[in-house]
């Protein structure tokens, strides 16, 4: 598990249990709690994971506490303690839907085959205002097949993502896999939150012939990337699928050009530069790639100063936008935001992670080749995606000497790039 977006507070696992075990009313801010229930994801311990059960079992119906047992739960899954099964066993029946969600979750995570348990959460499903899609993702990782009937009657929900979740669990249910083609169609959705949900159920379901249309779906690159990576993890020593098959689409990927996916939204006129500049800001990425495009087609001459100058205003430190202004740049082959981007490869900021591979693969688009020795640097970073990117940038340079470097590389993807690179070579 990657926990580096976890680590984020200045304490030590004494103080956070010691923070958990105070009394709110004794605390300036009883947000600390919360906050100290978030931190001890770190610590693995005996005594951290018995803080996180106590916290569960804080009965305690205000609203700071309600969010603290939240949390509490979230943190036993991902610390997956078995030994917290029957605190969250007794979650279940919460007349708060956010707790008994989170706990419901976490039984998924930490894994039973308690027939009282898996009952207990499958008869949520008759229950009227839970978090149905949650609740059908851990039967299904949970392999609870007896709840299959009781599946399948979400699976024409008005909501999509829980029609999503429901028609993907009862196809590995029933073992038929034709309504899977409805979840691919949900990749086209105009809500955004649909489109990120079918593609974790395409995950789900490793639905591999899907990739392709993943690929093309209008959502963040981390939401691409990550199931491509998934799907190749598990479909390639399978024999399911091949590197060959799915490097270009990767490839594509990682470059994420607009004019590579299938756009969900349009303009009805021309919007002006200002407007395009704006919505590079959307949560929405399908409304950030459309307004990408846009400035590459209609506004390149102007693009470039309005891009640094919404980079100084406020880009800087959104993380959304800065990506997209990274890659414009370098789509635009505009050489004097060089010092830019390599400032923006080497940021650190956990919260700017896919701005270094957008900045990679925008040093090889603007061809000055003192970008080589920086590619080189990132070849050593344990971030996949940013080492796949300078490769490609690197490639774009004329360098192709990181690739013996990568040939033994633990990451699957890394080492078939290398060695496809090395190949072309030869």
């Amino acid at each position: 598990m990657d926990k580096r977006f976890f680590n984020l507070f200045n304490l030590t696992e004494e103080q956070a249990i010691a923070i958990l075990e105070t009394p709110a009313d004794k605390l300036e801010d009883p947000y600390d709690r919360y906050i100290a229930a978030s931190h001890l994801v770190n610590f693995s311990t005996e005594q951290s994971i018995a803080a996180l059960i106590g916290a569960v079992e804080n009965a305690d119906q205000n609203l700071d506490n309600r969010a603290v047992r939240r949390k509490a739960s979230e943190t036993l899954g991902r610390l997956q303690a078995k030994v917290a099964l029957t605190s969250l066993h007794s979650c279940l029946d919460d007349d708060d839907c956010y707790v008994v969600e989170n706990a419901v979750w976490a039984i998924g995570e930490i894994g039973t085959q308690n027939p009282d348990i898996l009952e207990d959460i499958a008869q949520l499903l008759d229950k009227p205002g839970q978090s149905y899609r949650v609740i059908i993702q851990a039967l299904a990782k949970l392999n609870y097949t007896a709840a299959l009937d009781r599946i399948r009657k979400f699976a024409d929900s008005e909501d999509e993502m829980i029609q999503g979740a429901a028609i993907t669990t009862t196809c590995k249910f029933s073992g038929d896999y034709s309504q899977m083609s409805r979840v691919v169609e949900m990749l086209q959705s105009i809500n955004v939150n649909a489109r990120r949900s079918s593609i974790q159920d395409l995950i789900d379901a490793k639905y591999y012939k899907a990739i392709p249309e993943i690929s093309r779906c209008p959502v963040s690159v981390v939401f691409r990337l990550r199931a491509v990576r998934m799907l190749a993890s598990a479909g390639i020593p399978a024999g399911e699928i091949t590197f060959a098959e799915i490097e270009p689409i990767l490839d594509r990927i990682i470059y994420d050009r607009p004019d590579d996916l299938d756009l969900v939204h349009e303009y009805d006129k021309l919007p002006s530069l200002e407007f395009a500049i704006k919505e590079l800001y959307e949560t929405d990425f399908g409304r950030c790639y459309l307004a990408t495009k846009t400035l590459l087609e209609s506004y390149k001459n102007e693009a470039p100063e309005a891009l640094l100058a919404t980079y100084a205003e406020s880009a800087y430190n959104d993380y959304g936008a800065h990506y997209h202004v990274m890659k414009l740049l370098g789509w635009l082959k505009y050489a004097p935001a060089f010092n830019l981007l390599i400032e923006a490869l080497h940021n650190r900021e956990p919260q700017f992670q896919k701005s270094r591979a957008a900045a990679a693969i925008a040093l090889g688009e603007i061809g000055d080749k003192r970008a080589i020795g920086e590619l080189k640097t990132c070849l050593e970073t344990p971030i996949w995606d940013l080492k796949y990117a300078s490769l490609m940038a690197l490639e774009k340079l004329g360098d192709n000497s990181g690739c013996e470097m990568l040939a033994t590389d633990e990451d699957l993807l890394i080492r078939a790039k290398a060695a496809s690179l090395s190949a072309a070579i030869l």
